[in-house]
């Protein structure tokens, strides 16, 4: 990590949220997120900052930013998004959260903003897409690897395989990386996105939007840093909301101009 400037790119990155209750961290609503998201953009030289839900700022929220990390969390997208109207009894919902990320990922991909989906942010991403998701891994794929390791989730699950010829084969440098897992739905149809990656039970692992200039998602945790790939992973995409801030700051980015015009 090089010392941070006003020109190192500011990244929002989403945040789960809990009811509260007396046997919880408050008794009221309360944002939740991990710290190793914020530090692994810190280490590739991003600043983040969290994003609350709030839909109607969508467009608000993202004049201030030069990209956007949809993280992942303990609940599943709405299968009404992708076109199932049946709710498999595992599947767990948090509308609100996913109402504010959908509008997040809407108004980003309408402004060429760079994405990083991370595990249900990937799933979203593919469900934005025009793809849709198996709700239950071992109930769709009987022979499938136990996707929700038993491991601890700092330690890596299993391979993924990554397609040769994508944008996420240029970052990692190699064919193959170990990561962690820990999800229960999976990419079904990768809808308009390009498959970048599966597991070796054939299970989707990475898309990516081959006309967008970064919009990436894993399946897995990248921020854990368990491979040199994850690294490379945020390297890439920090550098593309660099290069993002660079290219449209003169024109409007909140982020720019408030930098440029400071003082």
């Amino acid at each position: 990590m090089s010392a941070m400037t006003r020109d190192n790119p500011v990244i929002g990155v989403t945040m789960d949220q809990e009811p509260g209750g007396s046997d919880q961290y408050s008794a009221f609503p309360w944002y939740a997120l991990r710290a190793n998201y914020m530090s692994a953009i810190i280490g590739a030289d991003g600043v983040p900052v969290a994003i609350p839900h709030a839909p109607c700022m969508a467009g608000a929220f993202l004049d201030r930013l030069d990209g956007l990390v949809v993280t992942g969390g303990a609940f599943d997208i709405d299968p009404v998004l992708y076109g199932d109207k049946t709710l498999h009894p595992t599947t767990q919902l948090k509308p609100a959260r996913t109402r504010s990320e959908l509008a997040l990922i809407e108004a980003a991909r309408a402004r060429g903003m760079p994405i990083l989906g991370i595990c249900g942010g990937m799933q979203l991403l593919a469900a934005v897409l025009g793809g849709s998701l198996y709700q239950d891994i071992m109930e769709a794929i009987p022979n499938a690897l136990p996707h929700e390791q038993p491991n601890p989730r700092d330690e890596a699950g299993h391979i993924v395989m990554i397609e040769p010829g994508t944008r996420l084969s240029t970052i990692v440098g190699r064919s193959s990386m170990a990561v962690n897992s820990s999800h229960h739905q999976a990419v079904r149809d990768p809808g308009q996105a390009i498959i970048a990656a599966r597991a070796e039970d054939g299970v989707i692992e990475a898309i990516e939007d081959g006309e967008a200039t970064f919009c990436l998602g894993v399946q897995w945790h990248p921020e854990f840093l368990i491979d040199a790939g994850d690294k490379a992973i945020f390297a890439a995409f920090v550098s593309a909301c660099r290069d993002w801030r660079a290219r449209v700051g003169v024109v409007g980015n909140g982020a720019a101009n408030a930098v440029k015009h400071e003082g």
